[in-house]
């Protein structure tokens, strides 16, 4: 994976239509589901027991939540690009967004990216990315969003 860096809006322009790349794989453990379940309060047989999972889940174990699967959608976008010179970056917003296949325990996932569209708001640069969440060793992706970023460079 080759990093793209952007120091500003006019670097970042050039990029409008095109893909940037994909992040490194990183694998969804089971930990990781708890947590999220425990942050969240969702805690769903299907996402955190492993036996009735096991006995009674058409995947035969545990999946992860969803929408743990879209939170780390800003972890894996930093892999494919570095924005320098931000003072602040904001998720502001997610369209779109439509899971196509649950994410089993343990499986690994990762990010492929396309830049839809750059504005400058005032000095506010607002950034839509088509985010899909590819899992390895599968043909459809877990998500499919686009997710909307503002950088406010210096």
């Amino acid at each position: 994976m080759s990093q793209i860096v952007i120091n500003n809006f006019d670097e970042f322009n050039q990029y409008v239509g095109k893909e940037l790349g994909t992040s490194d794989y990183i694998k969804i453990t089971q930990e990781q589901i708890n947590l999220f379940a425990d942050a969240t309060l969702d805690h769903q047989w299907i996402h955190v027991d492993k036996e009735k999972a096991e006995k009674e889940s058409p995947f035969k174990t545990t999946i992860a939540h969803g929408y743990l699967n879209l939170s780390i959608l800003p972890y894996l976008w930093e892999q494919v690009v570095q924005v320098n010179n931000s003072k602040l970056t904001v998720n502001y917003g997610i369209e779109k967004l439509r899971f196509m296949q649950p994410v089993v325990v343990n499986s690994e996932v990762r990010v492929k990216a396309r830049l839809n569209s750059l504005a400058n708001l005032r000095g506010t640069t607002k950034a839509e990315i088509s985010a899909t969440l590819e899992i390895k060793d599968s043909k459809k992706p877990a998500l499919e969003t686009t997710i909307i970023f503002l950088y406010h460079f210096v």
